[in-house]
């Protein structure tokens, strides 16, 4: 007979050990085995095959769009939400302080990935209307500004609202792509940064006098890391 594979799946009689050589057909009996291996090869494909119907082609080709399908997508996403107040006093020109509870961690799985670092935080000053973040990888500055000279170098910038920021607080977006070349756990920690010449404090999530009382507000900062394939 001639094989059905692989439109359907074939029905070989096995001989037994009582049976002629004729009875089933020696010869018949090869030539449908034959027939089916033959088809089940074609079927499968040889290595590299260029016939589109073979299974062969068929994973190559799912392997191929699998690949195209993550490069520069997101892998993982990590966010940390800071919801209480947070208060810093410091230096002037430049100096910084980390903000406690506003950081996140992310281990990345490719150190060719990218980290996409944004957020958004609130916050008010002291006795100016300026208020200036940035962002540090495990201790580390990741901003580079364009020859700051004598200015201060900050992820973002802002003017702070009312009178010495007691009646309303900054909104103060950020957004970055860092490349850290890593598969260890990194930490992006948000930093106070003070860019006037005296010492300031800052304060995050609250007005400046923080009076409670319906005129005042209160609000949630955060920042969320997310993994880009490359």
């Amino acid at each position: 007979m001639a094989t059905n594979f692989p439109a359907s799946l074939d029905s070989l009689t096995n001989p037994t050990s009582s049976d002629s050589l004729n009875s089933p057909s020696h010869s018949a009996q090869h030539a449908n085995v034959n027939d089916a291996v033959e088809a089940l090869q074609a079927k499968v494909g040889v290595d590299s095959s260029a016939v589109t119907s073979s299974l062969d082609y068929k994973v190559a080709q799912l392997e191929s769009d699998v690949s195209g399908l993550v490069t520069g997508k997101i892998l993982q996403v990590v966010s940390t939400t800071k919801t209480d107040t947070f208060s810093a006093s410091v230096a002037g020109n430049g100096a910084n302080s980390n903000v406690t509870g506003f950081s996140a961690t992310i281990t990345p799985s490719s150190t060719s990935s990218t980290i996409y670092v944004v957020g958004m935080a609130y916050g008010s000053s002291s006795t100016s209307f300026f208020i200036s973040i940035d962002i540090d990888r495990n201790g580390t500055n990741i901003i580079n500004a364009a020859s700051p000279s004598l200015r201060t170098p900050a992820l973002v910038g802002t003017r702070g609202l009312g009178t010495n920021g007691q009646y309303g607080m900054a909104q103060i977006p950020f957004a970055i792509m860092d490349s850290p070349a890593s598969i260890s756990a990194l930490t992006y920690q948000v930093r106070f940064v003070n860019t006037t010449a005296s010492t300031e404090t800052f304060y995050l999530n609250r007005t400046e006098d923080d009076l409670d009382n319906s005129q005042r507000g209160r609000a949630i900062s955060a920042i969320t890391l997310m993994e880009v394939s490359a």
